[in-house]
């Protein structure tokens, strides 16, 4: 049975702040780890308004400050946003405060408009294009130093913190497999290659010193409540929150509706719909066939959660419900 985790954005709520949402991401995680899941990954976004995780590595020293032992790490970091050395100090900073706890995520996106994305990257056309030989640079940096090396990151060398590929096309998942990295792909927003990027990943797959076989996680958008009507009306949040996005008109991440009607149009909820196509919305029943099915089709070792949910008690109760699901499934197996 896979095991499942959590991935979590740092939600800005309408009405919210920002130390708010930093707070919450700490008892998320805490919560995550009281009912049994293995990581609580925190994801790189720039310039939304409601997103409070855009400084990944802090948000996640505070969130691995306020737990004992779930792994705590970026899903993803954009490895182009930054040079391999930047990332291998601030991880091996992290590794040192919260040693065998630290994960790094990296991914090739921006994570952010276009102007915002120059703003960070300067170059973007050389940091998109340098992405395979910063993965290996990231990787030599974090591993032991070698004789004479002229770079040495300080704190990062030597502590040999795992470092995962994300991805939502077949680009990460072959270079996943050529270099013999865990792979996740990033189906809880883009399903269209998820069956064909696992596949070419475990065809491709190169045994390494850092893994001997594939592994694989794959990520769903999850609201969990008593009920499906009352777990669809908590997932009117996200479903706002992505025609936002389609309109480019970014905000805070809304309140839940009684209904999306007049709220969207058709196009518009044709594109919700389509990229939310694995998301597991519903009642306990629900969401355990939900989940069941999912992961025979994807055969994956691990689960990541993103629960886009307005309240934060509401979003306690979803993490609760399918912790549960997920017991009932390992007994079951």
């Amino acid at each position: 049975m896979a095991t499942f985790s959590v991935l979590d954005l740092s939600p800005i709520t309408e009405g919210g702040s920002v130390a708010q949402s930093l707070e919450n991401s700490r008892l998320l995680a805490q919560a995550a780890e009281e009912n049994g899941y293995k990581r609580f990954w925190l994801a790189e976004h720039h310039g939304m308004k409601g997103i409070a995780s855009a400084a990944t590595s802090i948000v996640i020293s505070h969130v691995a400050a306020g737990t004992k032992t779930i792994r705590v790490g970026s899903g993803g970091i954009m490895l182009p946003n930054h040079s391999p050395l930047v990332i291998a100090e601030q991880f091996g900073t992290l590794a040192a405060l919260y040693p065998g706890r630290i994960d790094l995520g990296l991914g090739r996106a921006p994570g952010t408009d276009m102007r915002t994305a120059q703003a960070l990257r300067r170059n973007m056309e050389a940091s998109a294009n340098n992405f395979p030989n910063d993965v290996v640079e990231l990787q030599a940096l974090l591993g032991p130093a070698a004789e004479n090396q002229a770079i040495i990151a300080v704190p990062g060398a030597d502590t040999n913190v795992p470092i995962w590929l994300l991805g939502s096309s077949h680009y990460s998942a072959h270079l996943a497999g050529m270099l013999g990295l865990p792979f996740a792909f990033a189906s809880h927003f883009a399903p269209d290659m998820l069956l064909s990027a696992l596949e070419i990943y475990r065809e491709r797959f190169t045994p390494s010193e850092t893994l001997n076989k594939p592994h694989v996680m794959v990520g769903v958008m999850g609201v969990a409540a008593e009920t499906d009507e009352q777990a669809n009306y908590l997932f009117t949040s996200m479903q706002q929150s992505f025609v936002a996005l389609r309109r480019n008109a970014r905000g805070r991440f809304p309140a839940p509706v009684a209904s999306m009607d007049g709220l969207w149009s058709s196009d518009e909820k044709i594109f919700v719909d389509h990229a939310m196509s694995y998301a597991i919305v519903g009642g306990p029943e629900t969401i355990r066939r939900k989940i069941g099915t999912f992961l025979d089709q994807t055969k994956a070792d691990e689960l990541i959660i993103s629960m886009p949910i307005f309240d934060m008690e509401a979003r306690l109760k979803s993490l609760r419900l399918f912790a549960e699901a997920q017991q009932q499934l390992s007994k079951a197996a």
